[in-house]
């Protein structure tokens, strides 16, 4: 089999996203250090992961239609210089309102420019493994709470908050330009053209129509339900992805082993999303779907009896593997549906639309948290939350005929 170029898109996109969502998810390492060198409040600083998350849905959804238009390259390029600005000058605030813009603001604009480009390139490359292709450029994600979480943890310290959150912002710069270089445009006809029997398995009745637009898609009732499918799922995981750390020292877990819990989160997620990526394509997105976010319901739940560090890393562990998997499983269903044309924009959209649910849980569970001084509340949510994303799933069209007896 002649090798192409794809894969060096699969592997450069992996570490991309590795380094650009650790960078934007080490808030919750610094949480407690800028509350305590601050006395700004939890819900303060938590908020402004919730402004982040609004903000990258919003300009995920722009920066997905530009891309598009002129490439993801020259994306991932400005996307990358605005994270390295926003970490830099949020390490300098004096006053929490700055915090929030610096890290809320313009890091939610920096962080809405990788995924939905590099995801939309990356389908483009690939027909036979979509699935599993995507949901290895998704890896990063799920390689940043084992690197990038630890290694904020041990700047901080070594050095204090401000310090450690500046070294990262530089590291973005030097660490990301280099790698949005490498990025191409997908040929017009994947290199990987061999269609598999389950890698469409999920497309819509009545597949792409060859003229439509991206209003015309938003408005189908395909993207509606992967729309609220991927909003409840991201506000079920959301609270407890940002705010287990706390919980685990208010356990009695050392803060420098609740980070930990951070990283195998990261290491079921790895697991994960290869193993969801394979699932996909061998047993059709819907059913690989439910099943991850009936595990990742179950997984939110069960944090509430972690009484010792070994229980925490074995929820920790169901949790990631859940919720890193079935993540990338909606890039796939936007593509099936809607074709490589719009994808850029329409998956931007739909993860608009998610960062509503991402954005939740940081700001409710730091008001949880402020109100009653305890995260039950944030939990038992998660748990219902996560059984409704099941439930809205199984509104998700059937397949083709012709698609099932292939």
């Amino acid at each position: 089999m002649k090798w192409h170029y794809g894969w060096v898109i699969v592997l450069v996109g992996a570490l991309m996203t590795c380094i650009g969502a650790g960078a934007l998810f080490t808030l919750p390492v610094f949480l407690q250090p800028i509350s305590q060198d601050t006395g700004w409040s939890t819900t303060g600083i938590s908020t402004s992961m919730t402004i982040a998350f609004l903000v990258m849905g919003a300009a995920g959804f722009g920066w997905g239609a530009l891309s598009d238009r002129i490439g993801a390259r020259p994306v991932l390029i400005m996307g990358n210089l605005l994270l390295g600005l926003g970490l830099v000058m949020a390490s300098r605030s004096t006053s929490l309102i700055a915090f929030q813009i610096w890290y809320g603001v313009v890091i939610g604009i920096a962080g809405g420019s990788f995924f939905p480009p590099l995801i939309a390139t990356t389908v483009g490359w690939f027909e036979k493994h979509r699935s599993l292709a995507v949901s290895l450029v998704s890896v990063g994600i799920g390689v940043a709470p084992m690197t990038v979480a630890p290694f904020s943890r041990w700047l901080i310290s070594t050095y204090e908050w401000r310090e450690a959150q500046l070294i990262i912002g530089i590291a973005v710069w030097v660490l990301l330009l280099p790698m949005a270089l490498m990025i191409r445009r997908p040929p017009a006809v994947p290199v990987d053209v061999a269609p598999a029997a389950h890698s469409i398995s999920m497309a819509a009745p009545g597949p792409e129509k060859p003229g439509m637009t991206v209003g015309q898609a938003l408005r189908t009732p395909q993207f509606i339900v992967l729309a609220l499918v991927f909003f409840a799922c991201c506000a079920c995981h959301s609270g407890p992805i940002f705010h287990t750390v706390s919980f685990a020292q208010l356990c009695g877990i050392a803060p420098i082993y609740a980070v930990t819990i951070y990283s195998v989160e990261g290491v079921g997620g790895l697991f994960g999303r290869v193993a969801f990526g394979f699932a996909g394509d061998r047993f059709g997105v819907k059913p690989t779907l439910i099943v991850g976010l009936l595990i990742q319901a179950v997984g939110a739940g069960a944090y509430l009896y972690a009484a010792n560090l070994e229980v925490f890393y074995a929820v920790a562990f169901v949790f990631g593997f859940a919720y890193g998997g079935v993540m990338p499983l909606y890039a796939v269903l936007a593509r099936d549906y809607f074709g490589p044309n719009i994808m850029g924009a329409v998956f931007g959209a739909a993860a608009m639309i998610s960062s509503l649910g991402m954005a939740l849980g940081p700001a409710i569970g730091g008001w949880i948290y402020d109100t009653w001084n305890a995260y039950t509340g944030l939990y038992v949510a998660s748990f219902a939350v996560g059984l409704g994303a099941a439930a809205i799933a199984l509104a998700f069209p059937p397949q083709h005929r012709q698609q099932q007896s292939a």
